[in-house]
């Protein structure tokens, strides 16, 4: 097959890369540091298979315009994604189903937010209810600075129109747990769990990101973990999109956390988690392209297969990342890191520069590691972290560290 991968990303390289072993793919934008990648608008190249990565088309519908040419896509059209449009229709959707939440209020109303932040227990939870590129959730134990996040969401002041409407949520505590499920619009498929680490420093420190490193396998998420959870989270929410009168053909990414009264979802993401994907899909011993074509075709015949090694990866990010990216500082060492035994790099946030990649965004490169456990796969990765250089570069020296 000839595969169109949409975005320009660590994800879609890691996406690139496995849907590389068995089709031509080709990748737009990408970016200079992706194989494959053009400039081209996805509506006007020829392809068998189409898999979108990023949530802003999904949102905007661009599976939709493709479908409507005849096109094979792999992502859920704007109605299904707005499960990750808006983080208040998703919670509606996803207590109709009966699908394990936190207690939430979906609000434009600042006495009302700060009236239920006041009812809950720390720690306290705010969210956007629109895109904020992964960065628009608080999680805070002081009550002061989320009445202040509270007002800077509703203002605008903070993320614009995406906080203008806002979640406020009951903080869950315990393990957290990615469950990236690929779906035929009735039924849904799960691709090996993953742990990752959404704030910014070590030991959770920080604001949060869009992801500073994963992990895969998981200890806490053996077989009959993974279909509890497609079980009581994954299809009961197919099965409501169902009842809308939605055909959901894409991912379905169940973020949990295993509290003290068992597992309760956090939220739903309408793709390929980043940086979940770049442990996930590497592990698979099967074809991708060809469950992503059964699931894009409504028809999925096959469940995948991993292998028993492990991947760990660890994101480098740019000088003052997550607020304020420094940009345009020259690259080193890309090519010594990916020489390390079982070193992998994707890229994604890079440019040309005058001697090579320049930084280009907030997480620049994904190092990762591949090993027989999650110790050797975080020792190969932390290997190829040590060969990369830039001004101002950071990361975090405890992904996966147990």
């Amino acid at each position: 097959m000839r595969v169109v991968v949409v975005g320009g990303g660590g994800r879609e390289h890691a996406l690139a890369d496995v849907l590389g072993r068995h089709h031509e793919v080709v990748v737009t934008p990408g970016n200079p540091g992706i194989p494959g990648s053009v400039s081209d608008d996805p509506e006007s190249i020829d392809a068998d298979l189409y898999v979108i990565g990023p949530e802003a088309p999904l949102v905007d519908g661009l599976a939709d315009r493709l479908r409507a040419a005849d096109r094979s896509v792999f992502g859920p059209g704007a109605d299904g994604a707005r499960l990750e449009g808006s983080k208040a229709w998703m919670k509606e959707v996803v207590a109709a189903a009966g699908v394990p939440t936190a207690r939430h209020l979906a609000c434009t109303d600042r006495d009302q937010a700060v009236a239920f932040l006041e009812s809950l227990d720390a720690p306290w939870v705010i969210k956007t209810d629109g895109l904020a590129a992964g960065k628009g959730v608080l999680v805070t134990d002081s009550l002061d600075r989320a009445r202040a996040a509270v007002d800077e969401y509703l203002s605008g002041a903070a993320f614009g129109d995406a906080g203008r409407t806002l979640v406020v949520e009951e903080g869950l505590v315990g393990p957290e747990l990615s469950v990236l499920a690929v779906c035929d619009g009735t039924r849904a498929v799960a691709l090996a769990p993953a742990q990752d680490y959404k704030r910014v420093g070590d030991g959770d420190a920080g604001p949060n990101t869009g992801g500073m490193g994963a992990y895969s396998p998981v200890a806490l998420a053996d077989d009959e973990v993974v279909d509890d959870v497609v079980a009581r989270f994954v299809q009961p929410t197919l099965d409501e999109l169902r009842r809308r009168g939605i055909d959901y053909r894409g991912v379905l990414y169940a973020g949990l956390m295993f509290t003290a009264d068992g597992p309760r979802l956090i939220e739903f993401n309408v793709r390929f988690g980043d940086p979940e994907t770049q442990v996930v899909l590497p592990r698979l011993t099967t074809d991708l392209g060809e469950l992503l074509a059964q699931a894009a075709a409504g028809r999925i015949e096959q469940r995948p297969g991993f292998g028993d090694d492990a991947q760990v990866t660890v994101v480098l990010a740019a000088e003052g990342y997550p607020s304020s990216p420094r940009t345009g500082d020259p690259i080193t060492g890309i090519d010594e890191a990916r020489s390390e035994p079982g070193v992998s790099v994707y890229c994604a946030g890079v440019a040309d520069g005058p001697d090579g990649l320049v930084t280009s965004g907030g997480r620049v490169l994904d190092v990762c590691g591949r090993g027989a456990d999650v110790a050797a796969a975080r020792a190969a990765a932390y290997r190829g972290v040590a060969r990369i250089s830039w001004p101002g570069l950071h990361h975090r020296r405890d992904i996966a560290a147990g």
